[in-house]
């Protein structure tokens, strides 16, 4: 298995190009199956979960050109199935947005139960229902998920009982081609659920509201293939933002939409830590000591949950007690510090609420990602640990940052990736 082998104290300085958006892509691919024509998708992030999706599509019977690493052309006119096979698919969860492309291509779909990241209950039951509110039937048989509109779909008033991102999109795939008006009130308001919007009306389609939490969807017949641009990842952006504060560097970081990043910044800038925005970048410098911060994640635009364990990392080396309350995803979702407990940190979790006791450095040990946010945060851990860190299960980071070795390396980080287990250990020893 591979491992990042980190050697901490090192100061990042220089630039970054921030890749496109991980949760904005595992959506529009499979939106792609919605065209009557060729589509061809620009800045698409090279990570596993955009692979895997890709492969689908292909063993859907999709035509697949590779342009160039971050661009591909996807022709959905051969696929003539309804259904996605098991075995892939459940690999990661964003399969799920198959549901509501398929729905509105062929008015069934049969999509394997969702795997990803296990961090905690992440039911599917708001999707079914808007699902079934848009005149759907659905069973479950075999760990695999069967979703038919015996009478077509139609539009429907969809109000969802949390605000949750993969349903909000999800019900936005399949109700672009029912009949009529559907509305979904309490939507998420995510910036990728934008994109999605601004995808599907680029091809036709009518989605007005997105990035409020009441989206009307007036739907239409047929949907047109185009070329489409996918915007800045906003939690990579986030991660390098507090692996700069955390190695007391200064970076730059670019391709980034820095209106999305402002709940971030605002708490590095609460910590002590200076954020200058550009038109498409933020310039982080942090050359004095961290402060403590109280942190609530909350629904865009407020604090994002993904940025949960980067920022814990960041409160475990500053000055002070730091309170994080996780107001999204169950405890679960604390995995993490048991590892960051292993380097030092001094952390207590009691439910949905992780107390932080600042210490003054943390060490060098063998940690293991448990997902794809947590692994980051081992990995900036590593980055300003004393001694060595090696990460295993790297497979869950790369499920969303692309090429992270190359750009921590890129900004002075002492990082590389090994398969060689003496090699660590000669390391670590």
């Amino acid at each position: 298995m591979d491992k990042y082998v980190i050697k901490g104290g090192s100061r990042l300085n220089g630039d970054v190009i921030i890749s496109g958006a991980k949760n904005a892509a595992v959506a529009i691919l499979p939106a792609v199956i919605l065209s009557d024509s060729p589509c061809r998708i620009e800045n698409i992030p090279d990570i596993s979960d955009v692979k895997i999706l890709i492969h689908i599509l292909k063993e859907m019977g999709g035509e697949i050109e590779y342009l160039d690493r971050h661009t591909v052309e996807i022709d959905p006119r051969p696929i003539e199935t309804e259904a996605v096979s098991a075995q892939i698919a459940r690999q990661i969860r964003a399969s799920y947005y198959f549901i509501g492309a398929l729905l509105g291509r062929c008015r069934k779909a049969v999509v394997p139960l969702p795997g990803g990241c296990n961090f905690g209950v992440r039911p599917i039951d708001q999707h079914l229902k808007g699902f079934a509110a848009l005149g759907c039937d659905y069973s479950l048989d075999n760990g695999m998920i069967s979703v038919t509109a015996p009478d077509d779909l139609h539009g429907a008033s969809i109000y969802l009982d949390v605000v949750t991102v993969g349903a909000t999109m999800n019900i936005m795939l399949a109700a672009v081609k029912a009949r009529g008006l559907t509305i979904i009130e309490n939507a998420a308001r995510e910036p990728h659920i934008v994109d999605l919007a601004n995808f599907l009306n680029t091809m036709g389609a009518d989605v007005r509201g997105a990035g409020t939490d009441t989206i009307k969807i007036h739907g239409v017949q047929s949907l047109r293939g185009v070329t489409y641009s996918i915007i800045p990842d906003q939690i990579e952006a986030g991660t390098y933002m507090v692996a700069a504060a955390a190695t007391g560097g200064d970076v730059t970081v670019k391709n980034v939409t820095p209106k999305h990043l402002e709940s971030i910044s605002a708490k590095l800038e609460e910590m002590g830590v200076t954020v200058e925005e550009g038109d498409d970048t933020v310039r982080v410098i942090c050359n004095k000591p961290l402060r403590k911060c109280n942190v609530k994640t909350m629904p865009h635009p407020g604090f994002p949950t993904d940025m949960q364990p980067q920022i814990a990392t960041l409160l475990s080396v500053a000055h002070g007690t730091s309170m994080i309350n996780e107001s999204i995803w169950e405890n679960n979702r604390f995995k993490y510090v048991d590892e960051l407990r292993r380097m030092g940190a001094q952390i207590t979790v009691d439910g949905k609420v992780a107390i932080i006791e600042g210490v003054d450095h943390l060490k060098g040990a063998p940690v293991r990602a448990p997902d794809l946010r947590a692994g980051a945060a081992m990995v900036i851990a590593g980055l300003v640990a004393e001694g060595t860190t090696v990460v295993e299960d790297v497979k869950y980071i790369e499920r969303g940052y692309e090429r992270i070795v190359e750009k921590l390396a890129g900004l002075g980080a002492d990082i590389y990736r090994s398969q060689e287990p003496e090699e660590v250990m000669d390391k670590i020893g």
